[in-house]
């Protein structure tokens, strides 16, 4: 006997990865809703990339300006307006979610505002809304969500980036406890608007997983312009008083500021969707598991994006979401390929990665690694007196002369690193990236003139 459902797909979260599933679905002739319990766009247009972008744009301007003068321009009583800010940034992503709503729209899908909640590995209830939905496949792209020690006392007085986004008013003193991506742009969005900005990290350097030149390289730019980092320290506690929020330190030190901002990872926002319900297990680490095709442990169940805790990056959801799509509607199975994924890093300087960090390739490259590293003032500080300096470096698998990772620090490094990753995905050799013409005067012309390894005395210092 066949079963009936309601539909062909349910799709939980409106995120990038969900959307495009629900989309991609619906126009191949299936009948297809998706369930939002927030905005329609998820954590990427609403209160992630998008936004956040939007505020590094802002607080860049005032380097612009201090730059701008060193060529001759003057400016009297430039000031910044936060609530002027907010207002325009929250018309526009109101403009984008209704656009990702819209295009659900015209490709048929239904869309649900709520909760849901899995009951069954076929059925889902709209909390609060005496709602239920049956399904024959079901796709859950619920992202992640922020997360702070809950356990650190006074830890109840402490925002995340989600509460960044919507401050009243703009502090004059903040502190950033992380490292990572998310804490080392906070710390250059707070700083280039004005704020006495503080950035605390427990590990020995930031930006984990990256490569060390990287990683010690922006540690001293982003102080340049005026972050305080504190490393190899973290909080016993947190304090209200009258004046403000008074962190204890490991270390005995004591700091008052308006804000203090969590940005110490992300989680997987599994917790209460009924996932114990219809038997989805999670892995190890708190994540949906899933094989390389998304699939979960139930047969009909799928997840993407964030919620799985593969690489937590919105064009990979979506490369997921399509890989999806033409495994389960198309008869063509696929999964994504993770390697040689770029990103980009939009503190201030931004950075742009792709491939393998040095100390990743010597363990992956059979033989030797060749390094090529260069550290430079670009030209558009000629004039200003600022002593900034970019940073690129190759890393090069000898034996094959493969180019297999390209990092950058400095301005404009996340578009480079987009054409860049070309490059490196394609296994371009070194001499293919010699032999490719510079464009002068540029900043990425230095990509194909590096000529001079690191010696093996520089790379062990």
């Amino acid at each position: 006997m066949t079963t009936t459902y309601d539909y062909d797909l349910f799709v939980i979260g409106a995120g990038s990865g969900g959307v495009r599933a629900a989309r991609l679905t619906a126009l191949g002739g299936k009948k297809v809703a998706v369930a939002e319990e927030y905005r329609v766009g998820g954590t990427c247009v609403i209160r992630g990339c998008v936004p956040k972008k939007f505020m590094v744009m802002a607080s860049e301007v005032s380097h612009a300006l201090e730059i701008a003068e060193g060529y001759g321009w003057s400016f009297d009583n430039a000031k910044f307006d936060w609530p002027t800010f907010l207002q325009a940034k929250d018309v526009e992503i109101a403009r984008l979610s209704g656009i990702y709503a819209a295009n659900l729209g015209k490709a048929g899908v239904d869309l649900v505002h709520g909760r849901a909640v899995m009951k069954d590995a076929h059925t889902v209830e709209i909390v609060g809304k005496n709602q239920t939905f049956t399904a024959e496949k079901i796709l859950i792209a619920t992202g992640g969500r922020p997360w702070k020690p809950e356990d650190l006392p006074g830890v109840e007085h402490a925002i995340t980036s989600e509460e960044a986004f919507h401050l009243p008013q703009l502090p004059k003193r903040i502190m950033i406890a992380g490292g990572g991506y998310i804490a080392v742009e906070f710390a250059g969005i707070f700083a280039g608007l004005g704020v006495e900005t503080t950035l605390i990290y427990r590990g020995p350097n930031i930006l984990r997983g990256f490569d060390d030149d990287v990683r010690a390289h922006l540690a001293g730019e982003i102080e340049k312009r005026g972050v305080k980092v504190i490393l190899g320290c973290q909080h016993t506690s947190i304090e209200k008083t009258e004046t403000g929020l008074v962190s204890h330190l490991g270390n005995g030190m004591t700091m008052e500021h308006d804000v203090i901002m969590f940005a110490t990872g992300r989680v997987p926002y599994v917790k209460g969707l009924g996932l114990e319900n219809a038997g989805v297990e999670l892995n190890d680490e708190g994540a949906i598991a899933v094989d390389p095709f998304s699939k979960t442990s139930v047969d009909n169940i799928w997840a993407i994006g964030d919620v799985t805790d593969r690489m937590n990056l919105t064009p990979v959801a979506i490369r997921e979401a399509v890989a999806f799509h033409q495994t389960v509607y198309k008869n063509n199975p696929q999964h994504f390929d993770y390697e040689a994924v770029a990103t980009a890093v939009f503190s201030q300087p931004p950075v742009g990665v792709v491939g393998l960090t040095e100390h990743e390739a010597r363990r992956a490259c059979p033989g030797e690694v060749d390094v090529y590293v260069t550290r430079f003032r670009p030209m558009k500080y000629a004039f200003t007196g600022s002593d900034e300096r970019v940073l690129m470096k190759l890393v090069v698998d000898a034996e094959s002369q493969r180019v297999v990772g390209v990092h950058i620090v400095g301005p404009e490094s996340p578009e480079m690193i987009q054409l860049a990753a070309i490059a490196v995905k394609a296994g371009l050799t070194k001499a293919q990236w010699d032999a490719t013409c510079a464009v002068h005067p540029t900043m990425a012309e230095e990509l194909v003139t590096l000529k001079e390894k690191q010696s093996p005395s520089a790379m062990a210092g």
